[in-house]
């Protein structure tokens, strides 16, 4: 893996020794303060560029284009709000996306058939196990934005989000969250009414380059892509990891994210 990864500066491929341990103590902690860590370069920026650029035909004539219009819950109703509550109001996601059928030997797919890959996420995470999913789309999916194209607002299934940047956009496509801001015990709906509006003050920004792992904690921290600019395409792999193996979603799921079953 040293010919697509900075196992130098990331040590992925030791795990247990000191600089793999000291490398999970500060993950964990980034974790707990911020709700996110990244890892800047991890995977070779040229191999990263290179491996969205392979793809660039097959987002042109064979990606399925996901637009949707969706509350930050993803949810037709919520228990509690009236429909026309402010929390509940209408934005739109729109990007392309590939599935892990379709891009078979890219080193993104070889970093996530790594097992040590997701045993270093599983101890960021404090797991005992993570496992890829047999599922041949869901596994790993690569995403294009392209001009006017934004992943908007939205809480997520699962605890963590891990993704890895490709390509980086020439204006637009920076990473906006706000950490926390419900719990499990309390929706915090004003708080999300707030954020709707654009008066959030705890919410932040940043900005990715190609070859950067970012995990974050989704669960509970809202977070939106901010709408791409220009000709040049923000690209993105999401990993998708469970606790159990052998985990596939169903014919219906397939064919609400993808279009198709697998």
């Amino acid at each position: 893996m040293h010919d697509i990864l900075d196992l130098n500066r990331y040590p992925l491929d030791r795990p247990g020794s000191p600089e793999w341990q000291a490398l999970v103590d500060r993950c964990r902690a980034e974790l707990a303060q911020d709700g996110m860590f990244s890892l800047d370069g991890l995977m070779q920026p040229e191999v990263a560029q290179g491996a969205a650029d392979a793809l660039q035909g097959k987002f042109a004539t064979e990606s399925f284009h996901h637009k949707r219009e969706h509350n930050i819950y993803f949810k037709d109703s919520v228990e509690g709000l009236a429909p026309d509550h402010p929390a509940l109001q209408k934005v739109e996601t729109s990007n392309f996306t590939l599935c892990a059928d379709q891009f078979q030997g890219s080193p993104v797919l070889r970093l996530y058939d790594w097992p040590p890959f997701a045993e270093f996420l599983a101890a960021t995470m404090d797991k005992q196990n993570l496992y890829t999913m047999d599922d041949p789309l869901a596994r790993l999916n690569i995403m294009s934005y392209g001009a006017e194209q934004a992943l908007n607002w939205h809480f997520d299934r699962s605890e963590f989000t891990t993704t890895m940047l490709l390509q980086a956009p020439d204006e637009g496509g920076e990473f906006i969250y706000s950490p926390e801001l419900r719990s499990d015990d309390d929706p915090n709906y004003p708080g999300v009414e707030r954020l709707l509006a654009g008066e959030d003050p705890n919410m932040r920004a940043i900005t990715l380059s190609p070859g950067t792992l970012n995990i974050f904690r989704g669960k509970n921290s809202p977070h939106r892509v901010g709408t791409v600019k220009g000709d040049k395409h923000r690209v993105i792999a999401v990993f998708t990891f469970y606790e159990r193996p052998g985990v596939r979603f169903t014919d219906e799921e397939n064919i609400g994210f993808y279009g198709r079953a697998s």
